[in-house]
């Protein structure tokens, strides 16, 4: 996507004005302005020339976003593209304004309404104090000059917009009152001082320069606000590092970080930031991930360790090698996806869109006729002209422009300091629509590293024999089940005794000597080829192994020496974010490439309301498909495998400590790697929408409501009428109160379950389903390969849901979505040399 800056743009009819013009430009595929940030992004094969070619022939400025940051690059540019520079701008203009309307104020109103003391030489003199009038309108209109630049342009490009609306009304108000000044000299000419007093009343100099000021006010309130909607953002912005300290030749150089380069040695000593992202070469410390996870506990790093640009190094010296660098590192790509999220555009904005494209004109249309009905009623000019001025300055196309772009930039914001980041609007809407979430099971639920659980030592032996005899022997094995020997070893300070002649068994087992004596370990199978196992210890193994472990048995000659078993151990937090989803009414799925058993024992530990196995990698895309069916589907990921999965989904989770083609393929990412963040960010989305809809609902009602006030529509039956000057002023406080309401979700909760609400479960709804099972029994299976063979040949078969095959139990449930023939099951089966024995 390529981004662009737009300047000019005042309200939601600019911002479609603009998109509509570039949408009609060759080539473009998508366009996007955001009027929060005064943004545009383009997707398509259009050049950049004829993109602001069409964006200045609408009457606007563009330029590619940055272009004017020279040098700067990354988290620095887009830091200072966040600058507010509106506020400052509107606030000279209001000060500037008050030091004329205050005295004008005093002249026209003061003196009328409580007799307040004028200069001698204004005393009576009527046309003099007009006069004085005409000069501080005038003046006051000049520093408010861009109304009326901004507004007529736009209405001579067939384009009216908020700014033609307030040019329009105080335009009117300064020549009806000029007009009236000429009258009024005229009557005191020829001595008609009833003359004279009606048309002192008509005048409305005070009411064209309240309203350019009230609206000055609203729009510096507004700027203010919104500038602090990307507060989020900029705090993350600031934390990047400037320099860098990296070693030459082995001297410490400190350099700019825009001259880091990849492959560089970097040093950071403790109470520093690192700079950019790298590997450790040396050294262990605390790093503070906070800033880019919003996890306050430091992390342990140590050699070959990654580390991030922005983060800080709490206790020890580190020595790195950079790997990412510039608008690579994560620091960057967060800033990118936030900056991509604001110039993308929420599916509901385009409500909002649809009316502003004709807003404008319905108003100005509304207060011409406003006008001629009160004429031809027999009111006065004055009265009508004030009706119509009132109409045109109470609507306000700007809370309906920003009701949608200001709660996403909030929502966002919030989502990125808690390490829950939403690539785009869409994504931020759509997540709280979830009714399916789909989980891997390999570091999504579990952690993703094997660890020792349970260890049952044989009568005689202690627990420290049984791990040292195992850490001795696994100490030369590969095999990743005697990583988590050798760590529960390690944590226990055990010291490795040495072992000589060690094999490995592929599959089986391993047999080392120790101390002259062999030492066995390995699966069941392989233990009792070398001693006999006892029934007692059998069934241990197999409770084990029914609550999904891995049971190692170890053998010392002869004699078994005990079991020790291994599981991927599922996440502290998951059973915990699974309850909180089902708490939503969501149906949770697990799917794994693990037997059937083990799945299971997993998925009842985490709570999941439905467990898919022996899922092939190629086969979770398929799964996701099936699953969609039934309802709007989330998958949560983390591997290269899941990337077609995350894609597939209505909405693809990442889990940030995965690999980047997941991250890449997603919708959502969880930087913290934390399950409890997908209904944090669930409720993120749902509390953002909610959001939108008050602020929606706002811009309605205030303009619905306002607008036939200020037509005069109660007049008649109440006495009611407005003042040209309070219907500005109440035109400038509606924008400001919806970019309030959408700050008020930077004290949202996300992480506080306690008012979810307790809605239907779809699992429910799932299970409720009516569907087709048939049970087939087959001879011939030996391994998990046979079972991927006949899973995936009756898979292929038209009308098969799904298929849960078992080596073990010899079966295939095959779940069936519309009736399929036994003859056509048995003979997919028996083609791949299988034999089918019944069917049930």
């Amino acid at each position: 996507m390529e981004q662009y800056t737009v300047t000019g743009m005042s309200c939601a009819a600019c911002s479609s004005r603009v998109e509509k013009a570039v949408s009609k430009v060759s080539g473009v595929t998508s366009c996007s302005v955001s009027l929060l940030t005064n943004s545009m992004g383009v997707e398509g094969t259009a050049s950049q020339s004829e993109i602001i070619a069409a964006v200045e022939a609408a009457g606007y400025g563009a330029s590619v976003k940055g272009e004017d940051a020279g040098a700067k690059k990354g988290a620095a540019m887009d830091e200072d593209a966040l600058k507010d520079r509106e506020t400052p701008i509107m606030k000279r203009r209001l000060i500037a304004s008050l030091c004329f309307l205050i005295p004008l104020m005093y002249i026209s109103m003061g003196h009328m309404m409580w007799n307040w003391p004028l200069p001698g030489f204004l005393a009576g003199n009527h046309v003099a104090m007009g006069l004085i009038q005409l000069l501080f309108t005038g003046i006051i209109m000049v520093i408010n000059q861009k109304f009326f630049i901004n507004g007529f342009k736009g209405l001579l490009h067939g384009a009216p917009n908020m700014d033609t609306l307030v040019a329009l009304g105080s335009g009117a108000s300064f020549v009806y009152s000029t007009y009236a000044l000429f009258a009024m000299t005229d009557a005191q000419m020829k001595m008609d001082m009833e003359g004279v007093m009606s048309y002192m009343h008509e005048f409305y100099f005070e009411s064209a320069a309240m309203i350019l000021t009230l609206i000055t006010v609203g729009k510096m309130l507004e700027a203010h606000s919104k500038g602090k909607t990307t507060d989020a953002l900029k705090s993350l912005m600031k934390l990047a590092p400037k320099t860098a300290v990296v070693l030459k030749n082995g001297v410490e150089t400190e350099v700019s970080i825009d001259q880091v380069k990849k492959g560089d040695i970097f040093v950071v000593r403790p109470g520093e930031n690192i700079p950019v992202d790298g590997i450790v070469l040396e050294g262990t410390s605390a790093v503070n991930e906070a800033a880019l996870t919003g996890e306050s506990i430091p992390v342990d790093k140590a050699e070959s360790d990654k580390v991030s640009a922005a983060t800080m190094n709490q206790s020890g010296f580190l020595k790195c090698e950079a790997t990412r660098v510039g608008e690579d590192t994560t620091l960057s790509q967060i800033i990118q996806m936030v900056s991509d999220a604001a110039a993308t555009k929420a599916p509901i904005a385009k409500i909002a869109d649809r009316v502003s494209g004709i807003f404008v004109p319905a108003v100005i249309t509304i207060a011409v006729i406003t006008i001629i009905v009160w004429l031809i009623a027999g009111q006065s000019v004055g009265f009508a002209l004030a009706r119509g001025i009132s109409v045109l300055v109470i609507s306000c196309p700007c809370a309906l422009g920003l009701a949608t772009p200001v709660a996403i930039m909030v929502g966002n914001g919030m989502g990125a300091k808690n390490g829950i980041m939403f690539k785009t609007a869409v994504s931020l809407e759509e997540t709280g629509k979830m009714q399916i979430v789909a989980l891997d099971k390999t570091g999504t639920i579990t952690s993703g590293e094997p660890k020792v659980t349970d260890m049952i030592p044989s009568e005689g032996i202690s627990e420290e024999e049984l791990l040292g005899f195992a850490y001795a022997l696994e100490r030369k094995s590969e095999h990743p089940l005697a990583h988590a020997i050798l760590q529960e070893a390690q944590e226990r300070r055990l010291d490795a005794e040495k072992v000589e002649d060690f094999q490995a068994v592929p599959g089986n087992g391993l047999s080392a000597v120790l101390a002259g004596k062999t030492i066995y370990g390995g699966n069941k199978k392989f233990i009792q080829t070398k001693t006999s196992v006892d029934a007692g210890t059998l069934k241990k193994a197999e409770d084990l192994a029914a609550e999904g472990k891995t049971p190692l048995f170890f053998a010392k000659e002869d004699q078994l020496i005990g079991i020790i078993a291994v599981a991927d151990v599922i996440k502290e937090d998951s059973p915990k974010a699974v309850k909180e989803l089902q708490n939503m009414g969501i149906h949770v799925v697990m799917l794994t490439g693990d037997n059937e058993r083990t799945a299971k024992a997993i998925g009842r530990q985490a709570g999941v309301d439905e467990v898919i196995a022996d899922v092939l990698p190629d086969g979770k895309e398929a799964v996701i498909r099936k699953l969609k069916k039934k309802g709007k589907v989330a998958m949560v990921g983390d591997g290269i495998n899941d990337a077609p999965a995350l894609t597939r989904a209505d909405m693809g989770i990442a889990i940030g400590a995965g690999t980047d083609i997941a991250i890449d393929a997603a919708d959502v990412v969880l930087m913290k790697s934390r399950l409890s963040d997908v209904p944090a960010a669930i409720r993120m989305s749902k509390a953002t929408l909610r959001n939108i809809h008050e602020n929606l609902f706002w811009a309605f009602f205030y303009n619905v409501i306002g607008i036939p006030l200020a037509a005069g529509i109660w007049y008649p039956i109440f006495g009611w009428k407005l003042n040209p000057m309070f219907g500005a002023a109440a035109m400038s406080l509606s924008s400001f109160c919806v970019v309030t309401n959408a700050l008020r979700l930077n004290w949202f909760k996300m992480y506080d379950a306690s008012k979810d609400k307790k809605i239907k479960s779809k699992a429910k709804e799932i299970e409720e389903e009516k569907t087709m099972t048939k049970t087939m029994k087959i001879e011939g299976m030996m391994c998990g390969h046979c079972e991927a063979t006949v899973k995936k040949t009756l898979e292929a078969i038209e009308g098969v849901e799904a298929a849960e095959v078992s080596h073990e139990n010899g079966t295939a449930v095959v779940t069936l979505a519309a009736e399929v023939a036994d003859e056509v099951l048995k003979k997919a089966v028996e083609d791949k040399d299988y034999k089918v024995t019944g069917i049930e």
